[in-house]
């Protein structure tokens, strides 16, 4: 195993390269790998896409590049300069690894003698191309992705991912030195090797991103769409499958990256019930033991305060937003989990995985009770009662802490989940606690009467145009780029909406159960009795707009 580095060691990365090269089998989308030879190291056995470090020298091949310059590389890359390095080196190393020349209908005979001075360093890439007359085809590459190795490895590589088609009328050689083995494999059956077929961190990724895609054209498409492409560093993380790398498209990677920049581990991909985390000075999270289909891991009950004097029976004192379930474990992990005595007790809504435990919370630290009562009973809280109504807008200073912090909560209504829903602000933290407003890796439930589709869309509309940093939702963990995940909510919803007036046309009149069918039948069956509530929201919302009309039993489009 590769050693990890002690504090204060940390090693620049290195700049290297990867292509990623693809193909058309018989069953569709097929990609290539390599097996690493055994070094005693990180990458040792591993199957990986051809690849490695970037070589100043390959910079003197310019002229014989098509294609590509180094500032339009550059600026693909996000550098300043030297981004034609990165697609160079890509090319370069399909050749020495897998005997590929991108953009070559056939390698010149005279070709294969070259390879392991490559290797080696003997023999300069501008030379190659020079005596055999060749063209690098950087046009064929495409900018895929970016990986960094945490600063916990003894070898750091800042990594650039290419995408680049097979090239015609060529065989994959490995080499037999750096790689032993190769193989075409749809990234599906990869996956499904498992412990089987070592899959390093970015190579699983990139290989559960190819999966997406039935074929070259469908990957060639979204991979040459405009998108941004940020750096992914894996973060580390300990839980039921122990200490692994955590990936950016998993649930826990924000916040295990905010909380743990330098990679040292010790936080958790998991959300354990009872269990205290620290997220901020200002915020602490306690998840209920109340998972299931509905609240994913469960409900989040958050503790805001302020920085300083937490011990302090005089201090400040700390709120506590949405309580949770009504059970008595869960109100003495919160009790257990205040650094301080609490003074207030605030509620986003009173769906029951919410709101319940706020009257026994209150009658064990007399703190008030702050919230608003719901405009409909159906799935509400029925023992709910605020000692202090609020209408949105409200700001509670909580306190004044050491060297003048402060912490400041803000009061948001944002109706459509519930029509009494809130979120809190906590202003110096531009961090938002979202309740059910935004979920993470789950849509949101509107269920009508109480539940609005377009009070929704407004409300995260609202919300998308504040300055936030983070979101703290009411199930997941800490979630940043607020206004992208606001705006993927919307965009989802109106292109589920679309869906809606596509079946009205085509199934009109139709019954709920026969709209239901076509509009979700991209979600599993088991799921459809709790689809049916959104599905009628959406079509309140259109009847609201004239645009669907309902005789009692059938729906029909509307004459707007």
């Amino acid at each position: 195993m590769e050693a990890s580095v002690e504090a204060g060691a940390e090693r620049p990365p290195r700049p290297a390269a990867t292509v990623v090269v693809v193909r058309d089998g018989a069953e569709g989308l097929e990609v290539l790998l390599l097996k690493r030879a055994e070094r005693g190291d990180h990458n040792s056995s591993a199957w990986v896409f051809p690849g490695g470090l970037t070589d100043p020298r390959d910079r003197d091949a310019s002229p014989c590049v098509d294609g590509l310059d180094d500032a339009e590389a550059s600026r693909r890359l996000g550098l300043p300069s030297g981004g034609l390095d990165y697609a160079l080196a890509a090319w370069r190393e399909c050749f020495e690894e897998a005997g590929l020349l991108l953009g070559a209908d056939a390698p010149p005979p005279a070709a294969e003698g070259w390879r392991e001075a490559l290797q080696r360093g003997e023999r300069t890439l501008a030379a190659f191309c020079a005596a055999l007359g060749l063209r690098v085809a950087l046009d064929r590459l495409v900018y895929l992705s970016h990986w960094v190795t945490p600063p916990n490895r003894a070898k750091r590589f800042d990594t650039r991912f290419f995408l680049a088609r097979a090239p015609q009328g060529q065989a994959v050689r490995h080499d037999g030195a750096e790689t032993i083995d190769h193989r075409w494999l749809r990234p599906a059956d990869a996956l499904r090797q498992g412990a089987a077929m070592k899959l390093l961190t970015p190579t699983l990724a990139t290989l559960q991103l190819l999966a997406r895609h039935s074929d070259v054209a469908s990957l060639w498409a979204w991979a040459t769409a405009p998108r941004e492409i940020r750096a992914a560093m894996p973060a580390v993380g300990t839980g039921a499958q122990g200490p692994r790398p955590v990936t950016p498209d998993e649930p826990a990677y924000a916040e295990l990256a905010r909380l743990d920049p330098q990679r040292r581990g010790g936080g958790s991909y998991e959300l354990l019930p009872g269990r205290a985390v620290r997220l901020s000075p200002r915020l602490l999270r306690v998840t209920a033991n109340n998972g299931n289909l509905m609240t994913g891991p469960g409900t989040n009950t958050y503790l805001v305060g302020v920085p300083g004097r937490e011990t302090d029976a005089d201090g400040p004192g700390w709120a506590v937003i949405d309580p949770g379930p009504d059970d008595a474990a869960h109100v003495d992990a919160i009790l257990a989990a205040a650094p301080g005595p609490i003074r207030w007790i605030f509620v986003t809504h009173t769906h029951t995985d919410h709101s319940p435990a706020a009257a026994a919370l209150a009658r064990r630290t007399g703190a008030p009770v702050h919230g608003r009562v719901a405009d409909h009973p159906q799935w509400q809280d029925p023992g709910f009662r605020p000692d202090v109504p609020l209408a949105g807008g409200e700001r509670f200073v909580l306190g004044h802490g050491d060297a003048g912090a402060t912490t400041t909560l803000a009061v948001i209504h944002t109706p459509g989940h519930a029509s009494n829903h809130l979120c809190y602000l906590v202003e110096e933290e531009k961090t938002l606690l979202t309740g059910d407003h935004v979920m993470q890796s789950s849509t949101v439930v509107i269920n009508p009467p109480d539940g609005d589709m377009a009070a929704y869309l407004a409300s995260l509309r609202a919300l998308a145009q504040r300055e936030l940093d983070w979101l703290a939702p009411g199930h997941g963990f800490l979630m940043d780029r607020p206004r992208e995940a606001m705006q993927a909510i919307v965009a989802h919803r109106l292109a589920r909406e679309a869906k809606v007036l596509a079946a009205l046309q085509a199934l009109a009149p139709a019954t709920d159960e026969a709209l239901l069918a076509r509009v979700y039948a991209d979600v599993p069956p088991k799921l459809h009795r709790v689809a049916l509530r959104s599905l009628n929201a959406h079509l309140l919302k259109l009847a609201a707009e004239g645009r669907a009309v309902h005789d009692g039993v059938h729906w029909q489009p509307g004459a707007t």
